[in-house]
C-alpha cells in the first residue's frame, strides 16, 4: 500500500514539475514576446508612483495581457524598484520586458507636454505642445510671445510647467545674434541666474537645446559657445584650398553674412561665391546686413529701409564704403552657413539681388545686375500699389 502511495505521490510531483515548467516557459514567453498595443500610446508615470499602480494603468489601456505577469517580470528582473517618474512612449505591440526597460531605463521623458522657447531673428515665442502617440506628431495647444504677454501667461502654459514631466527646450534660430539670445533667455520664467555678459557675437551655435526647469542661463549659453566652437574647428578643418579668407574668425564673420543675406538653404553656396568672388578681386562687400549691424549693434531689428545716408556713413560695418570684411560676426550663422563660407562653389557671379519670390537673381556683369534690379523694383512698385 505504502509503495502505491509513494508511487503515486512521485507521479503527481513529477506531474506538478512538468506543470510547473510549462507555467514559466509560458510566463516568460508572455513576458517577452509581441504585446496586444494596437496604437502606440504615452504613458505617464507620476513621481511616487508604483510598478503595481503602473500595471493597472498599462492594462486599462490594453497595453498588457496580464499585470500580475508584468509585476513578476518586473520583480524577477530586479527592476522593480528603479521605476521612474515621467512620460514614455510605448510603441504599438511593445513587449511588457520593453516596457519594463522603458520605465526603469531613466533619462529625459519621450511623450507627453514639451514647452519649447523658440529664439528667432524677429521675435521669440513660447510654444506649449503635446506629442501624438499615434502619429508621432507634435500637435501645438498654446503659443504666445513672452514680450507682449508680460506676466500674464496664458493659464495652458502654467498648468504644464508645475507638472513634473513637462520637458523643455530652447530652439535657437540661425541668424539671430548673441544679444538677442541673452535678451530672450532672460525672459524664459523656467530659467535661472544671470547673465554677466553678452557673448561673442557669431559664437552660438543655433540648435535646439534640451533643458530641465531651473536650467541656469549662462551654462546653456556656455554649451551653445562650445558647440559652435566644434562646428567652426570642423569646417576650418574641411575647408577648400585657396580661400579668399585666412583664419577660422574671418571664415566666421563670411559666414554670418551669408546667414543674413539669406533664408533659402539652396541659395547659401551662390551667395558665398559672390562674397569670395569679391574678396579675391578687391571688390567691396557691399551687403545691407552688415551696415544694419552697425546701426543696432545686434540689439533687436531695424525695422526699416536703410537712407541713403546711413549708407554713405563710414562705420566699421558699412562694407560700401570700407575694404573687406567688418571686424566682427554680425550674427550666429548655422552648420550650412559655415560650411559654405569655406567651401563656396566656383562660380563667376559677382552680384544678386532679391528676385520676388523669396529668393534672388545672380549675375555676372553690372550689366546683367542692373536689369535684374530693375525687375526688382519693377516687383515692388506693383506691390506697393496693389
Amino acid at each position: 500500500m505504502w509503495r502505491s502511495v509513494a508511487s503515486n505521490a512521485l507521479t503527481l510531483m513529477i506531474v506538478a514539475i512538468f506543470l510547473l515548467g510549462g507555467v514559466i516557459l509560458w510566463g516568460q514567453n508572455e513576458y517577452r514576446s509581441e504585446g496586444p498595443l494596437e496604437e502606440a500610446i504615452c504613458l505617464r508615470v507620476p513621481s511616487g508612483s508604483t510598478m503595481s499602480r503602473v500595471s493597472h494603468d498599462l492594462e486599462d489601456q490594453g497595453a498588457i495581457s496580464s499585470g500580475r505577469l508584468f509585476r513578476v517580470g518586473a520583480d524577477y528582473s530586479d527592476k522593480s524598484s528603479q521605476l521612474k517618474a515621467g512620460s514614455f512612449l510605448v510603441p504599438e505591440g511593445a513587449s511588457m520586458e520593453e516596457i519594463i526597460d522603458l520605465i526603469t531605463r531613466g533619462g529625459a521623458s519621450t511623450c507627453g507636454t514639451e514647452v519649447v522657447y523658440r529664439i528667432g531673428v524677429t521675435q521669440s515665442e513660447v510654444e506649449v505642445r503635446e506629442l501624438d502617440p499615434a502619429t508621432n506628431a507634435f500637435v501645438e495647444t498654446v503659443e504666445f510671445d513672452p514680450v507682449e504677454v508680460g506676466d500674464s501667461l496664458p493659464a495652458e502654459y502654467t498648468k504644464v510647467v508645475d507638472e513634473a514631466d513637462t520637458r523643455y527646450r530652447v530652439a535657437v534660430a540661425e541668424g539671430v545674434t548673441s544679444w538677442q539670445v541673452v535678451d530672450a533667455l532672460s525672459r524664459f520664467d523656467v530659467m535661472t541666474g544671470e547673465v554677466s555678459e553678452v557673448p561673442p557675437e557669431g559664437m552660438l551655435a543655433p540648435d535646439s537645446y534640451e533643458i530641465r526647469k531651473g536650467a541656469d542661463r549662462a551654462e546653456l549659453l556656455a554649451r551653445m559657445q562650445a558647440a559652435q566652437e566644434t562646428l567652426l574647428a570642423a569646417a576650418w578643418e574641411s575647408r577648400a584650398p585657396d580661400l579668399a579668407i585666412s583664419t577660422p574668425e574671418e571664415a566666421l564673420i563670411l559666414a554670418s553674412i551669408i546667414e543674413k543675406e539669406t533664408g533659402i538653404p539652396d541659395e547659401r553656396g551662390q551667395v558665398a561665391s559672390v562674397f569670395s568672388n569679391r574678396l579675391d578681386q578687391g571688390m567691396r562687400l557691399q551687403t545691407d546686413p552688415t551696415v544694419i549691424y552697425g546701426i543696432t549693434n545686434g540689439q533687436g531689428v531695424l525695422g526699416r529701409g536703410l537712407r541713403q545716408s546711413e549708407l554713405r556713413r563710414e562705420t566699421p560695418y558699412n562694407t560700401y564704403v570700407i575694404n573687406g570684411l567688418p571686424p566682427t560676426p554680425i550674427a550666429n550663422p548655422g552648420r550650412a552657413s559655415l560650411e559654405a563660407a569655406v567651401n563656396p562653389p566656383a562660380t563667376d557671379f559677382l552680384f544678386f539681388v532679391a528676385d520676388g519670390s523669396g529668393g534672388h537673381a545672380f549675375s555676372r556683369t553690372l550689366e546683367e545686375h542692373n536689369a535684374n534690379v530693375a525687375k526688382w523694383r519693377k516687383i515692388e512698385a506693383e506691390r506697393i500699389n496693389q
